[in-house]
């Protein structure tokens, strides 16, 4: 169940960009009067799942979940139609238009997709506001989880004061922020230390990411005992906080853990907190090292029990536009950012590269639409970013020939075009199969 809500995301959010995209050339291409022959969801090699032709457009669903497309006509694309080519030019064909109504045209689809991933992050800083936890209330620190951060020197319990120089105020930054950092500065015992990343840091981050990462520590609190706990009539009420299991510190579920499981069916001396008394109790610990109890997992709860505070704010209408619009720009400039290390082979970064898999595994497998707007938001701005690559075969690589065109007042030739779409198209495929070859090296041997 779990993973078909995950491929159901994936597919709602994969079918929503490919969608717009299309429409960013379909709408534009219509205005100049311009033939549109084909509008697909996913791609028809050989057979449709669905088709039916209205106007002079056949509109329909492939069968293969690889993108989407629009066929327009008089142009050199994904489809190599030649044949239309070498017959003389129409003018409803994209061909016989301006290079400046050719320019919109091809602009059109990266454009929704920044207009769109802009629109979801104002939309969500309105309906949902911003919550988050205060980086600098936090008690207990990080939970460390990768080799790599821990070879870098970084401990379970350290807090993070700054990233590249840059404060940290909210809990969420440093997941965003690590990824590209260059040195950071935590805290050890009330004592602040600067530690420097390897400059293959992401590259080695991205080989070790299954075996975790960073993130909050998850207090021990009692909620209540489960049906049958051999500890049900202990005096622990909902609420009371974990302290030590025999004089060994055990607040959090990483300290409480081993130490419970090394005293299997065992009679353990725990100390609790209770409003802000230390009390002693006596319980036993099961064959599956647990005392039988249920407990508190949300962040409410956790602030409510003095861990950290969480910083909420709502905006109107109008400040959601400057904060989502905000969130936009630093989206976009942390994926060049890290777009910029994968082609720069020192860092290691190409090793992160990824496909379908590692897009899937991004949606979380249970269903919550603040993520999957979020998600969607950021995989436009990826949609967008990749297709403004100067690749023929994408969009980027149309609008570099008609930039040349419009500079040069000199259109490349038809045959030009095509050979270029051929290579354009290859190199699409070996990119394609680095990054799903990614997934599956990652899958057996990671």
């Amino acid at each position: 169940m779990q993973l078909f809500i995950q491929i159901s995301q994936f597919l709602l959010s994969l079918s929503l960009l490919i969608v717009l995209h299309e429409l960013g050339h379909f709408i534009p291409a219509k205005l100049f009067k311009t033939r549109v022959e084909k509008f697909y969801l996913f791609f028809d090699v050989k057979f449709s799942l669905f088709k039916k032709k209205i106007g002079e457009t056949v509109y329909g669903i492939g069968w293969l979940p690889l993108g989407g497309y629009v066929k327009i006509a008089g142009m050199i694309d994904e489809s190599m139609d030649t044949e239309q080519m070498q017959k003389e030019p129409q003018p409803w064909e994209f061909r016989s238009k301006p290079s400046w109504q050719r320019l919109i045209i091809m602009l059109g689809g990266v454009t929704v997709n920044f207009i769109l991933a802009a629109l979801i992050y104002i939309l969500l800083a309105f309906v949902y506001g911003n919550v988050d936890v205060d980086a600098k209330t936090l008690r207990g620190g990080y939970l460390i989880s990768n080799p790599v951060l821990e070879k870098i020197g970084i401990k379970t319990g350290d807090n993070i004061l700054e990233i590249d120089g840059s404060e940290v105020v909210y809990a969420s930054e440093v997941l965003t922020k690590i990824i590209t950092a260059k040195g950071i500065t935590i805290e050890r015992n009330g004592q602040a230390q600067n530690l420097e990343f390897p400059i293959d840091f992401l590259g080695q981050l991205s080989s070790s990411i299954s075996q975790g990462f960073i993130e909050l520590r998850v207090p021990f609190i009692f909620e209540k005992p489960v049906e049958g706990s051999i500890n049900s009539d202990v005096d622990i009420q909902s609420g009371d906080i974990l302290v030590s299991i025999d004089g060994k510190p055990a607040q959090f579920i990483d300290q409480s853990g081993p130490l419970l499981n090394a005293k299997n069916g065992k009679t353990v001396s725990i100390e609790i907190s209770r409003g802000g008394a230390f009390l002693e109790r006596q319980v036993q610990v099961n064959n599956e090292g647990k005392l039988g109890f249920s407990l508190k997992s949300s962040r409410k709860a956790f602030a409510e029990a003095g861990f950290f505070k969480i910083i909420r704010k709502d905006y109107s209408f109008s400040e959601s536009i400057g904060v989502g619009f905000n969130k936009f720009s630093t989206q976009v400039t942390n994926y060049l950012t890290q777009f910029k290390l994968i082609f720069t082979p020192s860092t290691g970064a190409y090793k992160g590269v990824g496909g379908f898999k590692a897009i899937l595994d991004i949606f979380p497998d249970y269903w919550s639409w603040i993520n999957f707007w979020s998600i969607t938001a950021f995989l436009s701005i990826m949609l967008g970013v990749l297709n403004l690559l100067p690749i023929p075969a994408l969009d980027g690589g149309h609008v570099m020939f008609l930039l040349y065109e419009m500079i040069t007042g000199k259109k490349p030739s038809d045959k030009f075009m095509e050979y270029a779409q051929t290579i354009g198209f290859l190199i699409l495929i070996a990119l394609v199969l680095f990054a799903n070859g990614n997934d599956i090296y990652k899958a057996i041997f990671n």
